[in-house]
């Protein structure tokens, strides 16, 4: 007799991605300045700790949110009791005009129809319970967030397709490759019921460019399909081209309002205000059904009526938040271009980005032939013998072999130096070694000395099995 669930037994999770198994090998011996020097550096983790000063500094000045007063009377059991799944009033109105302040002012968004979820996980699976069937399907730009693979298939059933894109155009969505997509869908007997991108992109750190998004419309027009902007990263974009909105490209467009009711927004505070651990999301969506059957689903992964409060008053507040988005993208820059400048001084270029908490590095010069077997080779020196937790492409289902996800912003500036520090060694000795290969009389002293440095970055000598 079974004793669990089909859902319990599965393996769908991803769990066994690259990108988890990247975690857990950190998580075993993380770098630590004083207790680990030695250990791994987290560069896997897309998460903003650049401007915590910031956040910290408003709260001391605002202690009354911060201990839940209001004129100096304390509202906690008010707040305790609180739990309409529709959301104080309060913070939905802040927070549609926080998104509407991270998009220049060009778009503005009826707090009517945001519906409150614990975190962007919750709202990208929730609309995947509201628009399609198990079975169905969702075609995805790649490269893509490895989560995505858990975050949207897991416990609904929604297939994932991949739109194949390619370094040839710099990643960049084409006609082609959204109408291979939906034919290879079809060839599988798979039902399309939309298309969800990632604007600015994680993992590339780039955002879509307005003929791209136009171009985007105009498919899910002609198929009568969704699609979903994933926008969780808009206020980190720090350098030209500014961020287009799929809703600012709506707002300037003929487009039905049949349309309209297609294209849903998924936002969060995780990654603008680095904020992951408060778990607030949300779906905007100008479809009164959707917006109706996500407000129910999200009793299940609600916001607590504590953080609404807090945050309310924070968002509330304007010279705050403009000072606040104006210098994150001023330390979000600074950093970029700190890894970028030490990558380059390696011999590692990057692709051109302006968003995000990451870099889309190329290594494809440092793989030993053109193959996703040669990445992973590549991976795990990096992992264990380099001590970087880095997230291969290939978790990305990206289509070309060579290029990683490489976080910077999650780490001190002294570390980020350490990091790159260390990349530079590593490819200096793979130099080293392959000058070696070409003229065998290099003195046997010199390759001791290199043995010596990767039996002292490799921990222990030895590499865990794979799992």
């Amino acid at each position: 007799m079974k004793l669990l669930s089909r859902k319990a037994a599965c393996n769908s999770h991803g769990q066994d991605s690259s990108y988890f198994l990247g975690w857990q090998e950190y998580e075993k011996k993380p770098y630590d300045e004083v207790r680990n020097p030695t250990g791994i550096i987290q560069m896997g983790l897309a998460e903003n700790q650049l401007s915590f000063d910031l956040l910290e500094s408003w709260l001391a000045n605002n202690p009354e949110p911060a201990g839940f007063m209001r004129d100096g009377q304390s509202i906690f059991r008010e707040l305790a009791l609180f739990q309409d799944y529709h959301g104080l009033p309060a913070f939905k109105n802040a927070m549609v005009d926080f998104m509407s302040e991270i998009r220049g002012n060009k778009v503005s968004f009826d707090p009517k129809k945001l519906v409150l979820t614990a975190g962007a996980t919750s709202a990208n699976e929730t609309l995947m319970f509201c628009l399609a069937e198990p079975g169905e399907a969702f075609l995805l730009p790649t490269p893509y967030y490895p989560g995505f693979d858990r975050d949207l298939q897991w416990r609904t059933g929604v297939e994932i397709v991949p739109i194949h894109c390619t370094s040839a155009n710099s990643f960049q969505i084409t006609d082609s490759a959204l109408e291979e997509a939906y034919q290879s869908a079809q060839k599988r007997n798979l039902r399309v019921k939309g298309v969800l991108v990632t604007n600015p992109s994680n993992p590339l750190g780039t955002t879509l460019t307005r003929p791209e998004l136009n171009l985007l419309l105009t498919f899910i027009t002609s198929k009568n399909i969704h699609l979903i902007s994933d926008e969780i990263y808009s206020g980190t974009v720090f350098s030209s081209p500014d961020f287009v909105s799929i809703m600012e490209v709506l707002k300037d467009s003929s487009h039905s309002t049949e349309v309209w009711n297609r294209v849903h927004i998924v936002y969060s505070l995780s990654k603008d205000l680095g904020l992951p651990g408060f778990r607030v999301g949300a779906i905007y969506s100008n479809d009164d059904v959707v917006v109706a059957a996500a407000t129910k689903m999200s009793s299940f992964g609600l916001v607590s009526s504590q953080t609404q409060y807090l945050l309310a008053s924070m968002l509330s507040d304007k010279n705050f938040t403009k000072h606040y988005i104006s210098e994150n993208q001023k330390r979000l820059k600074k950093r970029q271009e700190m890894l970028i400048s030490g990558l380059q001084s390696a011999g590692i270029g990057c692709l051109k980005s302006n968003a995000g908490l990451f870099c889309w590095v190329d290594m494809r010069h440092l793989l030993s032939s053109k193959s996703f077997d040669s990445e992973m080779e590549l991976w795990k020196k990096i992992v264990y013998q380099v001590g970087l937790n880095i997230s291969p492409g290939s978790s990305c289902h990206c289509s070309e072999p060579g290029w990683f996800r490489v976080c910077f912003a999650n780490m001190s500036e002294d570390t980020l130096d350490i990091a790159i520090q260390r990349i530079k060694t590593f490819v200096q000795t793979t130099n080293n070694n392959h000058s070696q290969r070409i003229h065998p009389s290099v003195k046997k002293s010199k390759r001791k000395s290199l043995t010596k440095w990767v039996f002292r970055l490799s921990f222990d000598g030895r590499e865990p099995d794979e799992r």
